[in-house]
């Protein structure tokens, strides 16, 4: 890619020197970095941005359509994949992003052995999120867009839709999953076992308690606990993630290892269970952090070490059957997290700005890794832009599918440009476009436009903590679980290196000359997320060529999405009518 100096002047008159780029691969990010906060442009340079980002979409149909030819087929094996998702984890809650409070080392230690996804973003809420991993379309083209599925609610993912389970079955994998499904149990044929997976065991509404499975929402309370399809009452008194960890690693150990194996892997935690005891954990694991002030975030952290003993237990038992040299291991929350009691929680998003279902990058920037020894640069922070919508064709095509196969999909492959370091494919991210709250927001390269906001901007702050000035023990990587398998596969990891990434994976937020405030309710606001990660430095006055061509993509969006599916609740659903347990009450009536 070749760069050359310039002179631009913005709409003040003011100059500054910046960079030119020419790459008509990668036209939206080269373009967008000209226009940061230090860089000064003339109005007819960003005429000329915004008339060639016009055709954005005809370019990016024939670059994938060449990449996928030359790299459809350079997959010969099909590996494991396991992809483990943790629900309302903030981007603060793990150590690899900087905090000290909370402990993450089987965590970590992948996060470091692998790629650190530093510039990737999730829908932010359940639904929409699991909807777009399961779909590789954004919300907006499924209809699940605004808020969450209900256990009463008479509707899920459509099922003119074609699940990431069900193209990687006709590839000839064996697809597990475990966990938490929130994308519709109204009837059987919205389930997962007829939606692609072979096998669950977990829960179908979003939210249960921990120990007794059972979850309180309107109209009702219910067991929600499911084998298959079978109610699993049996399993009462489990803690649930526990619960979760043992059947995922059961069925590694179980597999037949000359097949592709699949396993979504789908943890509650550390999404609240219900009112009356929303944050749960083992008594003797809370005791471990009465140094932590806040007695909520306390049991938080609990929660957090149960997950992690998760993911280190599920890397043993891959190596325990001869599957991890083989593994695709994905780490992902579903959404920003709920902090300062938002959802009776306490996860921290410091220092991004906002909680989950707020279109602020604290509420749609994710905690996530990829690990894999099939990766050409691991140990590395990525900062390629993906969406969680690119996991499918990415994983599709990985496991050897045609990319012909794929119809219509708002993500992208990116496989070869995260294993092998390479700008990525995607240039533009629609967060969501939710016209009944009357909120949306897209990125195109480096800036990002908010337009509205939810809960009247009662959640639109910058929340903590931060977990800054702990210890933080490289250690415990290197003796976790996952540390010690990774050693013995002479993928171990040096003090160094940790810290070197660690520094390059947490966010920080450098001060600014003049901050401008951004009052979404009142007018759309634009940010450069290069220089303001926080987004505090409004700029929609000083580049309004900019804020209007965002505006005109956001509305061409919008006349591409589906009117949102919810539909009221019905009361037919409710637990007491079926002996206490969420069903598929639309069976039966």
């Amino acid at each position: 890619m070749s760069r050359s100096s310039a002179v631009f002047k913005t709409d003040n008159g003011e100059r500054r020197a910046g960079l030119s780029t020419s790459s008509t691969q990668h036209h939206f990010q080269s373009t967008a970095g000209l226009f940061s906060s230090n860089t000064r442009i003339t109005q007819q340079q960003q005429q000329s941005f915004i008339s060639k980002t016009n055709h954005d979409n005809m370019k990016r149909t024939l670059r994938l359509f060449l990449v996928l030819l030359a790299f459809g087929s350079a997959h010969p094996r099909r590996p494991h994949i396991v992809f483990i998702m943790a629900d309302d984890l903030g981007w603060n809650d793990v150590g690899f992003h900087g905090s000290d409070e909370i402990p993450t080392p089987n965590i970590d230690a992948l996060a470091y052995s692998g790629l650190i996804l530093n510039n990737y973003y999730v829908e932010p809420i359940c639904t929409p999120s699991r909807s777009a991993l399961m779909t590789g379309k954004y919300p907006i083209h499924t209809g699940m867009q605004h808020t969450v599925l209900y256990g009463a609610e008479p509707r899920g993912l459509p099922l003119t839709e074609k699940l990431l389970p069900e193209y990687l079955k006709d590839l000839g994998y064996v697809n597990r999953m475990v966990g938490k499904w929130h994308l519709g149990s109204y009837k059987r044929v919205f389930t997962p076992t007829y939606r692609g997976f072979d096998s669950h065991l977990g829960c179908w509404t979003g939210h249960i308690d921990y120990n007794d499975h059972t979850a309180q929402e309107k109209p009702g309370w219910g067991l929600d606990m499911r084998r298959n399809l079978e109610v699993a009452s049996d399993l009462h008194g489990v803690y649930v993630t526990d619960l979760y960890t043992n059947e995922a690693t059961k069925l590694i150990e179980e597999h037949n290892r000359t097949k592709p194996l699949f396993l979504y892997l789908a943890h509650n935690a550390v999404h609240s269970g219900n009112p009356y005891n929303p944050l749960a954990a083992p008594d003797a694991l809370v005791a471990n952090f009465l140094n932590i002030s806040s007695y909520e975030r306390g049991k938080f952290a609990a929660m957090m070490t149960k997950v992690d003993e998760s993911v280190g237990k599920v890397v043993k038992a891959l190596e325990k059957n001869g599957m991890l040299e083989d593994s695709v291991i994905i780490f992902s929350s579903d959404n920003g997290g709920p902090a300062a009691g938002f959802n009776l929680n306490a996860a921290s998003n410091w220092p991004l700005k906002g909680v989950k279902n707020t279109l602020w990058e604290g509420g749609i920037r994710a905690a996530g890794f990829l690990w894999s020894p099939l990766l050409d640069k691991p140990k590395r922070v990525a900062h390629q832009m993906m969406h969680i919508t690119d996991w499918l064709p990415t994983l599709y095509s990985l496991a050897g599918g045609n990319p012909n196969d794929l119809h219509r999909l708002d993500g992208f492959d990116l496989w070869n440009e995260l294993s092998n370091d390479r700008d990525s494919k995607r240039e533009t991210i629609l967060h969501n476009i939710d016209d009944i709250y009357g909120s949306s927001s897209i990125v195109t390269g480096d800036w990002k436009l908010i337009k509205g906001t939810n809960y009247e901007g009662e959640w639109d702050n910058w929340y903590g903590p931060s977990g800054r000035g702990g210890s933080y023990d490289v250690r415990k990587i290197q003796n976790s679980e996952t540390g010690i398998v990774l050693e013995k596969l002479g993928r171990g990891l040096n003090p160094e290196e940790v810290m070197r990434l660690r520094s390059q994976a947490d966010v920080k937020c450098p001060k600014v000359a003049k901050e401008t405030p951004c009052w979404p309710l009142e007018s759309p606001c634009l940010f450069y997320l290069k220089d303001d990660p926080c987004e505090r430095n409004n700029l929609a006055l000083e580049y309004p060529n900019i804020l209007r061509h965002l505006l005109s993509s956001l509305e061409q969006y919008n006349r591409t999405a589906l009117s949102p599916g919810n539909l009221p609740l019905d009361l037919r659903g409710d637990p007491k009518y079926w002996s206490n347990v969420w069903t598929n009450f639309g069976d039966y009536i």
